[in-house]
């Protein structure tokens, strides 16, 4: 036995997954027309969908993993524009046109980036709203960022489809896979898509995406291994996150099932301020579906009123009272 395990541990200590993480600090964050500069100078392209008029209430759109701020909000912009609302979305380090795409920036990073962003924009609309939106790997890291010792200055958050599958979930055949390759293959790269996975029914949506060159199509094995990395921590902070929140999942949802949204739900505070939608024919990609009127007319009543009831119906509960 002790002859496998010493060729794992030289195996193991041989590559370590790359991490590029945001440098020292060295000036003031700024924002300008296309960019949003952080304090160690990296430059975050983003994108403003702006209402005529002055908004009611801004969005700060924060993408899924292996996509970017445009292929995100473009598709449902107008439906909350016209509400009023400002749409506010960066490409997050490692994506996009962000620095160093296709590598992992690390959930601190990630967390930090958003929070000073939030910052950004609360300065450049004092006195509105603000409420910051993400997707899939978004959640991620908007959990990590409303638990830390700075939180962002919104007024609440909108969780859609979150990317909670830690190593817990997926279990641990695969998460010890991934640890092996993670630290002897981790330049490996493969194809970011499945013939069994369907993230929307919006066919053109995808047809977008796949031909879109800032999206990701194919991702190394340590950008994989800090995902996971980072869904950990996000499930870490469950317990901590008590800020008012609506969180939104779809039935069909191949990605992020059923099962383990529910998991992420009891392990929430009791008393955690958050509202439940659960659409039983949505798609991970609720803001690309074909019924993503009805999810952006939800977001719109709850960001009004946080007890209101929802329009469309979808069980609106908070997460206490909802079924294992």
């Amino acid at each position: 036995m002790r002859l496998p395990l010493l060729i794992l541990l030289l195996l193991l200590s041989a590559c370590s997954p790359v991490v590029m993480p945001a440098g020292p600090a060295s000036m003031a964050p700024t924002v300008n027309d296309n960019a949003l500069t952080m304090a160690d100078g990296a430059r975050l392209p983003y994108r403003a969908w702006l209402p005529n008029g002055e908004p009611r209430a801004i969005i700060l759109g924060v993408h899924g993993f292996g996509d970017y701020s445009v292929n995100y909000l473009e598709i449902p912009a107008p439906l909350f524009t016209g509400s009023g609302v400002a749409l506010y979305a960066y490409d997050q380090r490692g994506f996009g046109a962000a620095p160093n795409r296709g590598y992992w920036p690390g959930a601190e990073t990630l967390a930090a980036d958003a929070v000073e962003v939030a910052r950004l924009l609360r300065a450049r609309h004092p006195g509105v709203p603000l409420y910051l939106m993400g997707e899939s790997m978004g959640v991620a890291v908007l959990l990590v960022a409303a638990t830390g010792t700075d939180p962002p200055p919104v007024d609440g958050y909108i969780l859609q489809s979150p990317a909670v599958r830690g190593r817990q979930a997926i279990g641990i055949v695969l998460s010890s896979l991934l640890e092996v390759a993670g630290h002897t293959v981790p330049s490996l790269a493969f194809r970011n898509s499945s013939s069994s996975i369907k993230p929307t029914d919006n066919v053109n949506a995808m047809r977008r995406w796949s031909r879109d060159p800032l999206t990701t199509k194919e991702i190394r094995v340590d950008a994989m291994y800090g995902l996971v990395g980072l869904m950990d921590e996000a499930v870490a902070a469950l317990p901590n996150f008590r800020a008012p929140a609506l969180l939104l999942y779809g039935g069909r949802d191949d990605l992020v099932p059923d099962s383990v949204v529910r998991r992420a739900l009891r392990a929430m505070a009791p008393g955690a301020a958050v509202r439940v939608a659960f659409y039983p024919e949505g798609f991970h990609l609720l803001l690309r579906d074909l019924d993503r009127a009805k999810v952006a007319a939800d977001i719109l009543a709850w960001m009004q009123d946080h007890e209101v009831a929802l329009p469309s119906g979808a069980t609106g509960l908070r997460h206490e009272e909802t079924t294992p």
